[in-house]
């Protein structure tokens, strides 16, 4: 296993991710503010919020680089099309168990049953992230190959 490999291109494919996320964010083209719901599990101050989120998604990043790196290992080889096949399963997974998930275990973000007694800031993802726009799972599963993509490439040069 390619331990600084994985440190280093974990690090780099994650802040791609993440720079990509926020860029479609504030382009207009979703509204899933991925850094901001992580940060508000720790936070209710959504600038701070902003801040400690997007470290945590740094080592969420770096865990699950870790997975792409054991598998590449476990396979004798790291390309850009496993590496893209990797990506397709995480971010389906992503988008089909753990967005739809957040609600309840996320302190601060309304169930799709919450009534208007709820008071929680952050609005459920739903199925697919589709509660933050249409284009959402079109965003995410595109950041998310890349990061895969990112990976195979710096881990096979490597």
């Amino acid at each position: 296993m390619d331990w600084a490999g994985w440190a280093l291109f974990g690090l780099v494919a994650t802040v791609v991710l993440t720079a990509a996320l926020i860029t479609a964010q504030l382009a207009g083209l979703t509204r899933l503010d991925f850094p901001l719901v992580l940060g508000t599990f720790v936070t209710e101050d959504p600038d701070r919020a902003r801040v400690v989120g997007f470290f945590i998604h740094l080592c969420a990043g770096q865990g699950f680089a870790l997975g792409y790196a054991a598998t590449f290992a476990l396979l004798h080889r790291a390309t850009w099309w496993i590496g893209a096949l990797l990506g397709t399963v995480h971010v389906g997974i992503a988008l089909t168990v753990l967005l739809p998930l957040l609600p309840g275990v996320h302190p601060r973000m309304a169930s799709q049953r919450a009534g208007p007694a709820s008071t929680a800031v952050l609005e459920p993802p739903g199925l697919f992230g589709v509660n933050y726009g249409i284009q959402t799972p079109a965003v995410v599963a595109v950041v998310h190959v890349f990061y895969g993509v990112v990976l195979g490439l710096l881990l096979r040069a490597h």
